[in-house]
């Protein structure tokens, strides 16, 4: 496999779901560990100069992860995660909004179900994530929020972390 290191984020057909690919360096178990640890995700899932801030995580079935994205200035921005499958170091489903500081959603922005998909190549993984909305117009709102960006930015966070934290 060779590993490009690209972020890849793309509409589906429907208009309801974006679909991202990305490769990354490090094996499957290392990868899934940054996505399911809030050690670890406080360091990556953020878009710089922001970072995540977990209050709470329960990574399980029936689970949530509960935290801030915080800005240079102080600002924050909480989300709550509310985990609903997962095949351990194969893929988990997700459903995340935006939240006041306990977790009770704010209607600010759509809600989005994830499912995130790890694929070994040997030394190597692929992830697929598919974040399904109710309608284009609720895609649309996230995209221009910043969301393409912002998670390319955050992902890129993660070749880092994989490379120093995880090495």
């Amino acid at each position: 496999m060779i590993i490009t290191k690209e972020t890849n984020i793309r509409k589906d057909a429907s208009g309801k779901k974006l679909i991202v690919t990305r490769d990354f360096d490090a094996p499957v178990e290392k990868v899934w560990r940054a996505w399911t640890e809030s050690s670890l995700l406080d360091n990556w899932w953020a878009p710089r100069p922001w970072r995540a801030q977990t209050k709470s995580l329960a990574f399980k079935e029936g689970g949530r992860w509960l935290y801030a994205m915080v800005g240079p200035d102080g600002t924050r921005m909480c989300c709550r995660v509310d985990f609903q499958t997962i095949q351990l170091q194969k893929n988990f489903t997700a459903l995340s909004s935006f939240c006041d500081e306990n977790g009770m959603d704010t209607g600010t922005a759509p809600a989005m179900e994830w499912k995130v998909e790890f694929k070994s190549a040997g030394t190597a993984t692929m992830i697929m994530v598919e974040i399904s909305f109710d309608s284009e117009a609720d895609l649309q709102k996230i995209v221009e929020m910043g969301f393409k960006e912002g998670f390319t930015m955050a992902l890129g966070n993660l070749d880092e972390i994989l490379d120093t934290e995880l090495h």
